[in-house]
């Protein structure tokens, strides 16, 4: 099975996410499942306002629930911290060595790879399908198996979400009526530190 992999904190997960999953999700030609895996430590940004790896895991699964193309994944919980996408790409290769996978993500975080432990191997072994993102180029990287899949984008990110939230102000159509509801009866997000 060919599997794509979208790695993110997902804190909380929201429209822009799932619209850019199930676009790619769609895509048979490329993958037949994408993954939504819930990193606990991103070594290249803050963990302030982190939301508990179960409750960022929760909030996803309720979010894909009637989604057949899409599953959670809490692979990087039982890995060492940080999580290092070589060290989880390792993992499920030999945990699951009858699939394929192939990393999504954005433009962004595409141009930022030369940061990343060990990206040559990540460039060499894994396709890596793109999304464009606004205001940001792609320079392809030599003998890389880059694809490029033009998804629509929302200009929407979790920490405008969180900020709302604190801010006592609606979340309406920024993410799923069930994510809504399962935030606002834990008072996740709350209070910003």
């Amino acid at each position: 099975m060919k599997i794509a992999l979208y790695f993110g904190s997902f804190n909380p997960i929201h429209i822009g996410h799932l619209i850019i999953a199930n676009h790619i999700a769609q895509e048979k030609l490329l993958i037949d499942q994408l993954w939504l895996v819930v990193s606990p430590e991103n070594p290249l940004k803050q963990q302030q306002h982190l939301l508990n790896d179960y409750a960022r895991l929760h909030l996803v699964n309720i979010a894909i629930q009637n989604n057949p193309l899409l599953k959670s994944c809490d692979v990087e919980f039982k890995l060492p911290k940080p999580s290092y996408t070589i060290n989880t790409l390792t993992y499920l290769a030999e945990k699951y060595p009858q699939h394929q996978f192939t990393i999504v993500m954005g433009s962004d975080s595409y141009s930022n790879l030369p940061k990343w432990k060990n990206y040559e191997t990540i460039l060499k072994n894994y396709p890596i399908i793109v999304y464009p993102r606004a205001n940001v180029g792609i320079n392809f990287f030599p003998n890389s198996n880059t694809i490029i899949v033009k998804a629509p984008l929302l200009d929407i990110s979790a920490t405008y979400i969180r900020t709302q939230i604190a801010a006592s102000k609606s979340i309406q159509y920024l993410v799923t009526d069930e994510v809504k509801t399962e935030i606002e009866s834990n008072s996740y997000y709350k209070k910003l530190p």
